[in-house]
């Protein structure tokens, strides 16, 4: 099914946008007119861009497939995506899952922080001769950093793996990318996490389920110890980020006061910590009733935005809610990130190695990780309810769904068709069949977690979310190989001698013939969940003179 007028409207100018925005990237880097490539090498700079940007993807595309396979059995694929298995096998071990995301956090922040230092321009940058307009809005505003990030880097693999994961996840480079962020959460660097997950719920007055036994004394020592070395880095990263704020030693705008970038910094942080929760929040009360989500004159406003028009306002979010969060984050990585002038001393005193340490951005990358995502992700799982009814959250997934409109980010679904071609990639249905015939085959999906609280597996994927439009077109697909596939077998019947060759080939248009019912019975059943639609019509073969039910 192809696209309407509209839409290809919006993913040509989207497209044209992104193929502008890697010109500037690019010229700017040329020129010395970012901070890698002025303070190192344009070619440092270069790798440093594209490789952080690749990673970031990987990084981006194994979310959506380690969150969505647990459910399936792994021995539906073990022989057909071993590399898969094998990250599956230990990676959805015990709470391992869990420590995958909290590592795979970090990591996101830490390359946006790379990518930024490689591509975003120098304060009065001036390339390709752009006019005064398009200068401001691609350069100072940071629009070509982000659609860049964005488009490449995010939402095209995550719309990928969360249809194709297993394909997506059956890769080496996928295996260094789940250990190095395992690596991360196993380094204690982001065990102040665990302490504010004790707290949360402790005040939801409830029990964080694992899926692994009490830790023993020495077991409980090297918690405890690696949650105060997280404290100590956290309260470190406040300390020297704040003294470069007060004395207005970071990459900030020039002309801003300093009590004014200190105040920006904390409202940045609170912004992207709702937009972190409300992903949380949405899905959690995606499964509540409509009386117990409407609860508030702000929540059933919210919920109509969401759920009403066919559901099409959750995934409208998501895809609005990227673009939000990539923005706030290069945003706190200019605020954050410490930079001193020629003459000027160190921050808090410190030697030059500490000082040029300081301004590769990960302390800021630290701070936003902890305070700014996993807690408020945390917070949202435990009282979900409390996220969707208020004005904040209203106007966020408001400002999120303008964007998602404008289809600025449509460009990321042409990248994403072109990758899945080149690639080869197939959706798991080929390979492990649908949560229906699993089940039939006495392999159905189990669940991961009885209650959500305290886990970051609550949230969702733009990729995942199928407009109605979308799975009809999956459920037509279907069909239509099933038809293409009697087409075939009557024309083997017309051509065998035998009875016996003519026998099995009827035999085979039957169990055809039976597939094509039960793809109908599926599309009903799911219209039927999604919304109270007509059911389909049936198909009709005109050979044989009969309709599939």
């Amino acid at each position: 099914m192809g696209d309407d007028p509209l839409t290809f409207i919006k993913k040509t100018i989207s497209v044209l946008l992104l193929i502008f925005s890697l010109v500037v990237v690019h010229a700017l880097i040329a020129d010395k007119q970012t901070n890698l490539s002025d303070n190192i090498h344009p070619a440092l700079a270069y790798v440093a861009l594209w490789g952080a940007l690749i990673w970031l993807s990987m990084v981006e595309g194994s979310q959506a497939s380690m969150v969505g396979l647990p459910p399936i059995d792994r021995e539906l694929y073990r022989e057909s995506h071993p590399i898969a298995f094998k990250i599956c096998e230990r990676g959805h071990r015990g709470d391992n899952l869990d420590r995958y995301l909290m590592g795979r956090q970090f990591m996101v922040l830490a390359l946006v922080f790379v990518i930024n230092m490689s591509g975003a321009p120098i304060e009065d940058a001036d390339v390709l001769n752009l006019p005064t307009p398009l200068a401001n809005a691609f350069l100072k505003s940071g629009l070509a950093m982000i659609l860049f990030t964005c488009m490449i880097g995010q939402l095209n693999t995550q719309v990928n793996a969360s249809h194709c994961m297993l394909d997506y996840l059956n890769d080496h480079f996928a295996t260094f990318t789940v250990w190095v962020a395992v690596g991360i959460e196993a380094s204690g660097l982001l065990h102040a996490s665990y302490l504010i997950q004790m707290i949360v719920a402790m005040c939801a007055g409830q029990t964080i389920e694992s899926n692994e036994p009490p830790r023993d004394g020495l077991a409980n020592v090297l918690y405890w110890g690696r949650v105060l070395f997280s404290c100590g880095c956290l309260g470190f990263a406040f300390a020297v980020t704040l003294a470069a704020l007060f004395d207005g030693k970071t990459t900030m705008w020039d002309g801003i006061p300093e009590v004014v970038s200190i105040i920006f910094f904390f409202g940045l942080m609170s912004v992207v910590g709702m937009l972190e929760g409300m992903q949380i929040a949405f899905f959690a009360v995606a499964k509540m009733t409509e009386e117990e989500r409407n609860y508030n004159s702000w929540a059933t406003w919210t919920n109509e935005l969401l759920f009403g028009n066919g559901g099409k306002g959750l995934p409208g979010f998501m895809i609005g809610r990227q673009l939000c969060v990539v923005s706030c984050f290069f945003v706190i990585a200019r605020v954050t990130t410490v930079s001193i002038e020629d003459g000027d001393d160190n921050v808090l005193g410190v030697g030059d190695g500490a000082q040029k340490f300081f301004e590769t951005g990960l302390l800021g990358a630290l701070i936003t990780t902890i305070v700014a995502s996993i807690a408020w992700q945390l917070v949202a799982s435990a009282f979900p309810l409390t996220m969707l009814g208020n004005v904040v959250t209203y106007t966020l997934l408001r400002i999120c769904l303008f964007l998602e409109a404008t289809g600025i980010a449509s460009g990321a679904w042409v990248l994403a068709s072109i990758h899945k071609k080149f690639a080869g990639f197939q959706k798991d249905e080929v390979y492990i069949g649908t949560a229906e015939e699993r089940a039939a085959m006495g392999h159905g999906d189990k669940k991961v977690h009885g209650k959500e609280i305290g886990h970051l597996t609550g949230g969702g994927f733009v990729g995942n979310l199928l407009q109605d439009e979308d799975k009809a077109e999956a459920f037509t697909a279907r069909r239509t190989k099933v038809l293409a596939n009697i087409s075939r077998l009557r024309e083997q019947v017309k051509e065998t001698e035998s009875e016996e060759e003519k026998q099995i080939f009827e035999d085979c248009i039957a169990l055809e013939v039976a597939h094509l019912t039960k793809i109908n019975k599926q599309q009903k059943l799911s219209d039927k969940k999604v919304a109270d639609e007509d059911e389909p019509e049936p198909i009709k073969d005109v050979e044989a003179g009969v309709e599939y039910a």
